[in-house]
């Protein structure tokens, strides 16, 4: 692979990172960790400003995991911007104690590099199901085989590692592991989930599958954001969880020429993934100071967009 100048060092193979992690270590600096799959926005940007505040090195992947498509999903077309991407990466600093900070190193492996005896979904989630796991059956096991075993413990062992509330499932599940593994490179407490970045108009959660939106698709993409809040308004008011998923079902945009479709609302405990009762309120019992997971999918024309409130 073909690599783009960066004044920031480009680490493209195991042994090369974990060489930087070892001097790391050797120097008694703490690691911050940002996996993403490129097409960088102010999502993932600032996601690397925490880590570089509260981190002595911060390290940026780029990695498109096949694992985590299936067949008939958007692996070949998902966006790759990686000049662009190095470009923000190169721009961003933090200052700390009068010291300024910047991305340490990009980890850009390529497929071959992370599965050289090729891809093998050995690793199994037992909520697998549950979720976006419901729509896209092999997800939860392509983020635990890559993510979990091979970024964060063989490669990486960061300090701390941050993923963003969009992607609440995934995050859960690796500080889920985490823990039940007991790993001190990350343990459970040091895998951080930041608040969702969002358009400050519609509130649409970014995404660097917001770039398939046509220009007409994307004034109704906050569809999804509005129907999430409509059910947390349902739910705050002592509604079940039956009728807070059907008042975000109900909720409706004004359609011009877009084709919208709903894949998923749901309600899950945070805790252990399982779906909510039908007859469960915000005053349940077993609910009790335990958050809730209120996250859906919707179909934008050909783009399937993600999003989720935590109450």
């Amino acid at each position: 692979m073909s690599l783009p100048s960066s004044s920031i060092p480009i680490l493209d193979s195991v042994t090369s990172c974990r060489a930087w992690r070892q001097k790391a270590f050797s120097e008694g600096k703490s690691v911050g960790f940002v996996p993403t799959m490129g097409a960088l926005h102010q999502g993932h940007i600032s996601l690397v400003r925490r880590s570089l505040a509260e981190n002595d090195l911060t390290v940026v992947s780029i990695f498109v995991n096949p694992a985590q498509f299936a067949p008939n999903e958007d692996l070949a077309t998902y966006p790759r911007t990686l000049s662009k991407d190095l470009e923000l990466l190169v721009a961003e600093e933090v200052q700390v104690a009068n010291v300024a900070r910047k991305p340490s190193a990009v980890f850009l492996p390529g497929v071959q590099e992370i599965y050289p005896s090729g891809i093998s979904q050995d690793v199994e989630f037992p909520k697998g199901h549950q979720m976006e796991g419901k729509s896209r059956p092999t997800f939860f096991r392509g983020v635990a085989t890559w993510r979990f075993f091979s970024t964060l413990h063989s490669f990486h062992k960061p300090t701390n590692v941050y993923f963003g509330q969009k992607d609440i499932q995934q995050s859960l599940l690796l500080r889920k592991l985490c823990g039940e593994l007991l790993f001190a490179y990350p343990d459970a407490d040091h895998v951080h989930i930041v608040p969702t970045a969002r358009d400050p108009v519609d509130g649409l959660a970014l995404s660097s599958r917001n770039l398939y939106l046509s220009a007409n698709e994307r004034l109704f993409a906050g569809t999804l954001y509005q129907a999430l809040q409509c059910a947390e308004s349902a739910w705050s008011q002592g509604g079940s969880k039956e009728q807070s998923v059907s008042a975000a079902v109900s909720s409706r945009a004004t359609l011009k020429g877009v084709e919208m479709k709903l894949d998923y609302i749901e309600m899950n405990h945070s805790g252990t993934f399982e779906i909510l009762d039908g007859e469960a309120h915000k005053n349940s019992e077993l609910l009790e100071k335990v958050p809730v997971i209120l996250s859906g999918a919707l179909w934008v024309g050909k783009t399937r967009l993600i999003d989720n409130i935590v109450i």
